[in-house]
């Protein structure tokens, strides 16, 4: 039995402050610098299905420009984008005209190999029509238009026919898990539960039988989290977006079929990753081989992959257990996911993007000789405003412009504040409309407002890094609003020193700077000593400063060095020097040229 209601795009607002400056950026700049890239390199192009095409389309192209579809139809949430809209609705025609007679679309097979469709479980084929669904849903919403939801209708049923019905596939379930999610999104439009009992075939068929890839060829099932059926898994596995996926997918249902069996394997699954996988900015898949969770406490720094697209998973999987429990952990980690591992991924002026975010990058290693680089991949030290696998950029621009959902929640008695944003919401509580307005300078100040244009009681989450327990009993703190009078609270954002579990070997002995929600960093920039021969003193004041260039808060730290030395070695010696280091938002590292970086460090 659901615990939450989501407040639904449509009723709420950004409307000043931290996350309205990077959703006028998304307007202004992002969703305009994806277009062009994704133009220039045939995506947009590939829905005519040409097969003598310059440009030979990819198997999952078609989900590249669904994201960035999606994310367009939230920005017409509030304001109307008619150039957008024009671009959208080019792209809906040549679906239209390319669709096959049953249904079915994948520019990619219908151009180049549609002897070779549904017969190859990772190519994608499944995970491209999900994130068509998601974008006709949303755009559907937005601007009234519906020639995509009956475009993608029709394929739906066409995959329910050949997957659920005729079983006359190569394989039973997606290798990329994306669609069921799109059907549980279908199935709270339409209502129609057979977009239901599709996407519970989906997520009930996984692991009953060995479906081998067909490009990867992983003995392992659990690459695909294939190695058990849902309800009987309780770890995190696999590759990491398509295991959130997965995960938030069966949330999905536990809250729609209030089925236990699938809720205790999610909270299992997410405990997993929070206490064993998961690093401090929020991001998951600590290695490139297979973009996949390893085993407990193995998150190295360096070698970090932490893809973005795992960290929006990750929030997804948050949000919805969120909903389903209604407890506070999950908002926690959704904060430290959005001002960390998320927002890393975007340059400061909104043009370029990492697919990895690594905790630390150390110059030097890309400058040594070929013969002796590492034989795992190092961290790129800037950004790239495309990749060939480009699924990061659109993805950022869905997620960033849908940011708003994740702001409240709701039951039939009163409001939920999960996370701290000037932003203006509809609510019907106890049968009454309701608009509540919050306003804050979060979080660079913990002062929060709040206005209710009826009574209303809301209950503010107090932030993970503050003791709840000597603030509230159950991590919220409750107010009582009167009809147009404004009441705040006001948290302490305090700066602290972090240590990892012993275990994590990366980080053992080391400490990361945190400021309120915020994970900083060393950048070389900044300071005149070499980053990795500071070691912040551990009874350090903290000065809060700021940086124009960057338009962030910095913090100074009381620190030491050892002595520069022309010996190779030396006897040991505890002479150091005193020095100040200066950290930025990890958030705000690789934006003024390639540099070195660090969020642990040594402490003495």
């Amino acid at each position: 039995m659901e615990f939450f209601k989501a407040l639904s795009i449509n009723d709420v607002e950004i409307t000043d402050g931290f996350w309205q400056k990077k959703q006028e950026m998304l307007r202004k700049t992002t969703v305009y610098a994806v277009y062009n890239r994704f133009k220039e390199t045939g995506r947009f192009d590939a829905f005519k299905c040409n097969p003598n095409a310059k440009i030979a389309p990819h198997i999952f192209w078609d989900s590249d420009v669904a994201k960035w579809i999606e994310g367009v139809a939230y920005l017409t949430q509030n304001e109307k984008e008619p150039e957008l809209e024009k671009i959208v609705d080019e792209v809906v025609l040549d679906i239209e005209k390319n669709q096959l007679p049953c249904g079915y679309f994948n520019s990619f097979y219908i151009a180049k190999e549609p002897q070779n469709i549904f017969k190859y479980r990772d190519c994608h084929e499944l995970y491209c029509a999900g994130h068509l669904i998601e974008a006709a849903v949303a755009y559907y919403l937005a601007t009234g238009k519906d020639k995509l939801l009956k475009l993608m209708l029709k394929y739906v049923d066409y995959i329910e026919k050949r997957f659920k019905i005729d079983r006359d596939t190569c394989f039973v379930t997606p290798g990329h898990e994306e669609i069921e999610l799109a059907l549980v999104r279908l199935y709270d439009l339409t209502k129609d539960p057979k977009h239901l009992d599709l996407a519970r075939f989906f997520v009930i068929e996984r692991g009953k039988s060995l479906e081998d890839g067909h490009f990867l060829d992983w003995a392992d099932s659990k690459y695909s989290q294939s190695h058990a059926e849902p309800k009987n898994q309780d770890t995190a596995e696999g590759h990491s977006v398509r295991a959130v996926y997965l995960y938030s997918a069966m949330a999905d249902l536990a809250l729609r079929d209030g089925d236990n069996e699938l809720k205790v394997a999610c909270e299992k699954i997410f405990d997993d990753i929070v206490k064993h996988k998961m690093y401090i900015t929020g991001g998951i898949g600590s290695t490139h081989i297979g973009e996949a969770f390893t085993k407990e406490y193995d998150l190295p720094s360096e070698g970090a992959y932490s893809e973005s697209c795992a960290a929006i998973g990750l929030v997804f999987f948050a949000q919805r257990m969120l909903i389903l429990t209604g407890e506070k952990k999950y908002a926690d980690v959704i904060e430290r996911v959005l001002y960390n591992g998320f927002l890393s991924s975007t340059s400061l002026d909104g043009k370029s993007y990492f697919y990895v975010n690594p905790l630390e990058i150390v110059k030097a290693n890309h400058t040594r000789h070929a013969s002796v680089k590492n034989s795992d991949p190092l961290p790129p030290m800037h950004r790239f405003e495309v990749f060939e696998c480009s699924c990061c950029p659109p993805n950022i621009v869905r997620f960033l412009g849908s940011l708003a959902s994740l702001i409240y929640t709701y039951n039939e008695n009163a409001v939920y504040v999960q996370q701290f944003a000037s932003s203006s919401a509809k609510f019907n509580i106890g049968g009454k409309e309701i608009t509540l307005t919050q306003k804050t300078s979060y979080p660079d100040s913990g002062k929060i407002s709040f206005v209710a244009s009826d009574d209303l009681t809301i209950f503010v989450r107090v932030p993970e890094y503050l003791d709840s327990g000597k603030i509230s009993k159950n991590g919220y703190i409750p107010l009582n609003l009167k009809a147009g009078c404004e009441k705040s609270i006001d948290f302490e954002i305090p700066t602290m020193l972090i240590e990892a579990n012993a275990r994590v070997y990366d980080s053992a002995g080391k400490v990361a700077v945190v400021h309120g929600p915020v994970v900083y960093c060393l950048e070389q920039i900044d300071n005149d000593e070499d980053i990795f021969n500071i070691r912040i003193d551990k009874n350090t004041s903290f000065d809060l400063g700021y940086n124009d260039e960057l338009g962030v808060k910095t913090i100074t730290v009381d620190a030491f060095a050892k002595p520069a030395s022309s010996s190779l070695y030396s006897q040991f010696s505890t002479e150091r020097k005193r020095i100040k280091a200066t950290l930025i938002p990890y958030y705000a590292f690789a934006n003024r040229g390639e540099s070195s970086m660090q969020v642990w460090s040594l402490v003495e």
